[in-house]
C-alpha cells in the first residue's frame, strides 16, 4: 500500500495512514492499495461490506457505481491486449471528499500513466483525479480497438490469399472476445453516464462537461465494437466462401483430369482387346505412334480447357 499527499500534481509520501483520516490543508490523499490492504482500510474509512466483498470476489465484476454517505464506490474495467488476447482488469475506486483509494488485484498501467498527467494538470482534488483516470482508461480502449482492427485486416488478407483451417479458430476466438468485451462496455458506459448526468456531491459541477466528453468517447467505442462484430461475421462468410471456392477448384481440376484420360482409356481399352486385326497392331513403330497420338490428344484437350478457362 502506498499513501501519497497530492497537491497541485506534486506527490509527497505519507507514512502514517491515520494522517489520512483528516482532510489536509491543501490537496488530497491518494491511497494505492492491494485487496489484502482492505482489512486495514475498511474500518478506517467506513467502507461498506458489499463494496469490500466486490473487491475481494474472484468473480468478474461488472462496472458500476454505488453511492454511500461518506464515499462513492466505483468499478471500471482497465483493458489490455497482450499476445493476441484481450484482458479486462477491475479497477476499484473509493472516492471521498479528501481522499481517493484505488484497489487492484493486478498492476494497472493506467495508474502509472496518470502520474505525469496529474503533475501537468496540477490536480489538487480527488474528483479531478477520478476524471483523468477514467479518461485514460477509456482512451486505452481506442488503442485496443485499433489493434483489433489491424488484426481483422490481416486475418482477412490471409483468408483471401491462403485459406487455412486455423483461420476459422482465429475467427471464432476473436469474435468471442469482441462479443464478451462488447457486453462489458454497456455497464461501463452507464457508469460514465451517471458521472456525467447525476447530481453527485463529491464531484465538482464543472466536471460535468468533461465527463460528457468521456461519455461520447465511450459511445464511439461501443459503436466501434459493434462494427468489429459485424466484420467478424463477414470474415466468417469470406472463410466459408473461400473454402467452398477452393473445393470447387479442386473438383474442377479432378474433373478435367478425368475428362482428359477418358479418351486415352478408351484407346488403350480397344488396343487391349484380343483381336488379330487392329489397325497398326503389327507395325514396327505402332506403339510409339499410338503413344504419340494419345499424348497429342491429351495436350489438345488441356489447351482447350485452359482457353475456355475451365482450368
Amino acid at each position: 500500500m502506498k499513501i501519497r499527499l497530492v497537491n497541485n500534481g506534486v506527490f509527497a509520501p505519507v507514512e502514517d495512514i491515520n494522517q489520512t483520516l483528516l482532510p489536509p490543508k491543501e490537496g488530497f490523499y491518494w491511497i494505492d492499495a492491494d485487496v489484502e490492504d482492505l482489512s486495514v482500510l475498511q474500518p478506517l474509512f467506513n467502507m461498506h461490506d458489499l463494496a469490500v466483498e466486490d473487491c475481494l470476489s474472484e468473480e468478474e465484476q461488472r462496472p458500476k457505481i454505488e453511492i454511500y454517505e461518506s464515499h462513492y464506490f466505483i468499478v471500471i474495467n482497465s483493458i489490455r491486449f497482450d499476445d493476441e488476447e484481450i484482458f479486462l482488469r477491475a479497477l476499484n475506486i473509493f472516492l471521498g471528499r479528501h481522499f481517493i483509494i484505488t484497489v487492484t488485484k493486478q498492476k494497472i498501467n493506467e495508474l502509472r500513466a496518470l502520474k505525469p498527467l496529474l503533475w501537468e494538470q496540477e490536480v489538487s482534488s480527488p474528483d479531478y483525479f477520478l476524471y483523468h483516470l477514467v479518461d485514460i482508461v477509456v482512451d486505452n480502449y481506442f488503442l485496443v480497438g485499433d489493434r483489433i482492427d489491424d488484426r481483422i485486416e490481416l486475418l482477412e488478407e490471409n483468408i483471401l490469399m491462403h485459406t487455412k483451417k486455423s483461420h476459422l479458430n482465429e475467427i471464432i476466438g476473436l469474435r468471442g472476445e469482441i462479443l464478451w468485451l462488447r457486453k462489458m462496455l454497456g455497464p461501463q458506459r452507464d457508469v460514465i453516464a451517471t458521472l456525467n448526468k447525476k447530481d453527485l456531491k463529491l464531484i465538482d459541477d464543472q466536471l460535468q462537461k468533461y465527463f460528457s466528453d468521456i461519455y461520447e468517447n465511450a459511445l464511439k467505442i461501443a459503436e466501434s465494437f459493434d462494427t468489429y462484430r459485424d466484420l467478424m461475421g463477414n470474415l466468417r462468410e469470406a472463410y466459408q466462401s473461400s473454402v467452398a471456392n477452393r473445393a470447387n477448384e479442386i473438383m474442377r481440376v479432378f474433373t478435367a483430369i478425368t475428362t482428359i484420360f477418358m479418351p486415352l482409356t478408351f484407346i488403350t481399352g480397344i488396343y487391349g482387346m484380343n483381336f488379330d486385326f487392329i489397325p497398326g497392331l503389327h507395325l514396327r513403330f505402332g506403339s510409339y505412334v499410338l503413344l504419340g497420338v494419345m499424348l497429342l490428344l491429351g495436350i489438345t484437350m488441356f489447351y482447350i480447357f485452359r482457353k475456355k478457362e475451365w482450368l
